[in-house]
């Protein structure tokens, strides 16, 4: 089996949050191979853990991966702050005469962003609406790596690493089956809150959990990387219940047009053409916008938005936002057909390293400061006695249930199978007896193994 069946065959995906298929990611050639092990949003503490705990596997398997790429150039980008992390690599490294660089970037956000992370190594800008791969780079998580790594011995995705942070006693490390129910983490992290609400990821591009249901039905997949515990009154919990019918309304009448939203953007900055200060200028005006190219000179740049937050989180005064009308104006620009063309060859702007956002300062912004911990998360033990197993936890189509109610599977066994075209297998990280298959979802009871 060639390296890129086998890592198709163990269901790998892009670990980081985004889920893409990384069989068809390294099916390429490309200059640099690029591990991102900088934790884009505060107070995630994953990736610091694994570069810490499985030192020797990371660089081992980083080699290997280069080596398949045919990349002259393999880099650790991580932030230069995280010195214990940076010191096992570097051993590791030395150890084993590994061609392997470690990239100590300043801590701001979004470092963790792939773009970004372009950017700070080979001084290269993606293309609006590209890949790294464009630029001759090809960038995957170092969570993504240890799926490697384990795949290269055989055995699947079937597990996840995570943290949760927050309203919690101690911020701890999870490793457990895919499907796991975060209630059963979250009753395990001894929660200081009775009401609350959870984020899936960090608190700018995370997933808010807000009902009761919601927190419930929601599982552990294979891009959930942090669960982030928050009282029901916090302020990013309110700022996420604001409809959006109120937001334009607040956008056309009370947006200064002082371009902080646009100045401060990432994507902006990296050359890209996205001005969120123009579609709020023109939401009031959306209606009377019937000319095609009109609209797109109004609404075309919302299409290079890559929901970072920080124009809404950060950057507004007005406390507007221009993030959910750029995600407002994508959907009328796909109801209308209109494709604006892509800038193939952007440069960065000047000034570029003058607008990085500071991480310190922004958890003070968004209220966060009192979460933040510099204990090492321990790695919690948990026993799981059921797991309700999503089919579609990746970019593309869902898997195919592959297993029948009443059967009995062990660890790693196949569930789903990848579907054809872009999918991936799904594999069960705990044994037991299959108790329910739908279109969506698969769920097994029994013992932990």
């Amino acid at each position: 089996m060639s390296f890129v069946e086998t890592i198709k065959e163990a269901g790998i995906v892009g670990a980081g949050g985004a889920g893409f298929p990384t069989y068809v990611k390294l099916n390429a050639k490309a200059e640099y191979f690029i591990i991102n092990a900088a934790e884009c949003e505060p107070l995630i503490e994953t990736d610091k853990y694994l570069c810490r705990t499985f030192p020797e596997r990371i660089i081992r398997t980083a080699v290997l991966v280069a080596e398949h790429l045919e990349a002259a150039h393999c880099v650790i980008a991580t932030k230069a702050k995280y010195k214990r992390e940076i010191a096992a690599l570097q051993q590791e490294i030395d150890r084993q005469n590994a061609k392997v660089e470690i990239f100590g970037m300043r801590t701001f956000y979004p470092a963790g962003d792939e773009q970004v992370i372009v950017q700070e190594v080979t001084g290269r800008s993606v293309p609006e609406r590209g890949l790294p791969l464009d630029v001759g780079c090809v960038v995957d998580n170092v969570g993504t790596v240890l799926s490697i790594a384990d795949a290269l011995e055989r055995k699947p995705v079937s597990e996840k690493y995570l943290s949760v942070t927050g309203a919690v006693s101690h911020t701890g490390m999870y490793h457990v089956p895919l499907g796991t129910p975060i209630t059963q983490i979250l009753e395990s992290a001894k929660l200081t809150e009775r009401e609350y609400a959870v984020i899936l990821g960090g608190p700018m591009m995370g997933k808010m959990l807000k009902t009761e249901e919601e927190i419930k039905k929601a599982c552990v997949t294979k891009t959930t990387g942090n669960l982030l515990v928050l009282p029901k009154d916090h302020y990013l919990v309110k700022r996420s219940e604001l409809p959006r019918e109120r937001m334009i309304r607040q956008a056309a009448a009370a947006c200064i047009q002082c371009r902080m939203c646009t100045d401060m953007c990432p994507r902006f900055m990296l050359g890209h053409e996205i001005r969120p200060n123009v579609v709020m200028r023109n939401l009031w005006r959306e209606s009377m916008l019937t000319d095609a190219t009109e609209f797109e000179a109004a609404f075309g740049s919302a299409v290079n938005c890559c929901s970072c937050g920080v124009c809404e989180m950060f950057a507004c005064p007005m406390g507007l936002s221009p993030r959910k009308m750029n995600e407002y104006a994508k959907g009328l620009l796909r109801e209308k057909g209109i494709n604006p063309e892509r800038n193939m060859r952007p440069q960065a702007r000047e000034g570029i390293e003058n607008r990085k956002i500071p991480t310190e300062r922004l958890i003070a912004r968004l209220d966060l400061t009192p979460y933040v911990t510099h204990e090492l998360p321990e790695e919690r033990k948990l026993s799981v006695k059921e797991c309700r197993i999503p089919l579609s936890q990746h970019i593309g189509k869902p898997a195919l249930a592959a297993v029948h109610v009443g059967e009995r599977v062990e660890k790693n066994a196949l569930v789903a199978q990848a579907a054809e075209g872009l999918s991936v297998n799904i594999h069960t990280g705990m044994a037991g007896i299959v108790k329910e298959v739908t279109d969506t979802y698969i769920r097994i009871c029994g013992e932990e193994v």
